[in-house]
């Protein structure tokens, strides 16, 4: 299988299944496009297993978010969902699309996370990136390249963030994103949603949540391993 084709950028937003990134990470991704920084996004799957939306529906429904996210492009490395595995074909796909897009900052699932494909993709990102960055690992895939960041945002399991983006100003515009994905907003029947909220519940109960957290209306939370590194103490006086 055939990396996707990506350009160069900034930001690459990795998600493992088509909604995932929206629900995650769309207000801090706004915030980086207003913010002038390029975007490119990066699906694993394309969610075919879902209980509700047919592959062609979700396809569609990416291509909206993608619009209102303002992002370079969508890619989707094509593998199966459900069956996400670690393995040196999966690594492979990921290295040569970060040697492609070769981002400063990936933002990818965080491991904690009820559903099988989150956790391989977490754990398929933490491979990739060390390998991506090693001048002899399969040099046919690129020239060496390792994001200088990597964020992870929570799934379905709550996590003790590092830090909180606050996204109160692109709250609304978050909201619209996340709407894009029709098919999997108010089903009919629940019993196949993991808390019982769809895509649209779920991120807004998150956002408050985390939001509180900080002291603002709405807040996105990611992990990061060990410190960031802080060269200019001003941002913290907000």
């Amino acid at each position: 299988m055939a990396p996707p084709s990506l350009p160069a950028c900034s930001v690459l937003a990795l998600g493992p299944h088509t909604d995932d990134i929206a629900i995650g990470n769309a207000g801090t991704l706004l915030l980086l496009r207003a913010a002038g920084h390029s975007v490119v996004l990066l699906d694993v799957t394309r969610g075919e297993k879902g209980s509700r939306g047919t592959v062609a529906e979700r396809d569609a429904e990416a291509n909206a978010a993608t619009q209102r996210l303002g992002a370079l492009v969508r890619g989707n490395l094509g593998l199966p969902d459900t069956a996400v595995r670690v393995d040196d074909a999966a690594t492979n796909l990921l290295v040569a699309a970060l040697r492609q897009a070769r981002p400063r900052l990936l933002i990818g699932p965080h491991a904690a996370d009820v559903h099988p494909d989150h956790t391989a993709v977490a754990q398929l990102a933490d491979r990739a990136v060390f390998l991506a960055g090693l001048r002899n690992y399969e040099p046919q895939l690129g020239e060496p390249h390792r994001p200088r960041v990597h964020l992870r945002y929570p799934g379905n399991r709550p996590i003790e963030p590092t830090l909180v983006v606050d996204i109160t100003s692109v709250a609304a515009a978050k909201a619209e994103v996340v709407r894009c994905y029709r098919s999997q907003l108010n089903p009919p029947d629940r019993s196949h949603l993991t808390l019982g909220l769809d895509v649209a519940e779920r991120a807004l109960v998150r956002d408050q949540f985390y939001g509180a957290r900080i002291g603002v209306r709405a807040g996105e939370p990611f992990w990061h391993d060990g410190p960031l590194p802080v060269r200019e103490l001003s941002a913290l006086l907000g």
